[in-house]
């Protein structure tokens, strides 16, 4: 018997590299096995289990995996925050920071660079400002275009700074989108744009959904899927 196991008075949680991680435990109506991911950020284990899955086992499934996780988090990378002649991607994109006091505070791409001026104790703060701007406007050129492709209103947009998520669609059809995704290729960004529109239409993941999805996203799914599934951790290393 696990002494972790039994602690219901605490949530459930895991030692992992000198670190507590908890768990996350997640019921779905379709699941027929157990599966395991980590977070994004290494801050939480995820499993998905058939709703007749006991805790207990869901629990035991995560410490069994102990190994294996603690070599995912060994592949999340250390925070590096921009620096003058360092990189920042931008659309899939990496450009060079070139920054100068004399240059406008506000960035500005130009030949393969964001040019940007301003104290230079301030840049990272200015960029990642800068990138959130942009991650809104190109959003939302996105959100627009999926809900006319499924004849829905466009609901209210907001930005997230989750380090858990990359989308969410609330009960009141308000999108929520992580920022960071301005980093990725822009068709991985728009799969998950898609992918929230189509819960607009059915809060699931049923087959209708997943054929919605399908029919609305013009480009690559499942390579979308991958290169964020394989990179998606990537987009933390810059501002955390």
């Amino acid at each position: 018997m696990i002494d972790w196991l039994l602690r219901t008075s605490e949530p459930p949680s895991l030692p992992l590299a000198g670190r507590t991680v908890p768990i996350a435990l997640r019921r779905h109506a379709r699941a027929t096995r157990m599966t395991l991911r980590l977070a994004p950020d290494g801050s939480e284990v995820r499993v998905t289990l058939p709703q007749w899955g006991r805790t207990i086992d869901a629990l035991e499934f995560a410490r069994s995996r102990s190994r294996w996780l603690e070599s995912q988090m060994a592949r999340i990378p250390s925070v590096i925050p921009p620096a003058p002649g360092g990189l920042l991607h931008h659309c899939g994109r990496p450009l060079r920071v070139a920054w100068s006091p004399d240059l406008p505070r506000k960035p500005r791409i130009a030949d393969g660079e964001v040019r940007v001026g301003g104290p230079e104790s301030g840049l990272a703060a200015r960029l990642r400002r800068w990138l959130e701007q942009e991650a809104l406007a190109l959003m939302g050129g996105d959100l627009a275009h999926y809900c006319a492709r499924t004849g829905v209103s466009a609901p209210a947009l907001r930005l997230s700074r989750a380090q858990r998520r990359w989308g969410s669609c609330a009960g009141d059809g308000t999108i929520r989108l992580n920022w960071r995704l301005v980093q990725a290729p822009c068709e991985v960004r728009r799969s998950v744009v898609a992918h929230e529109v189509a819960h607009l239409v059915h809060f699931d993941h049923s087959p209708a959904f997943h054929a919605l999805l399908r029919e609305i996203f013009e480009g690559d799914l499942p390579a979308a899927n991958a290169w964020l599934k394989r990179e998606g951790r990537g987009l933390y290393a810059a501002f955390g």
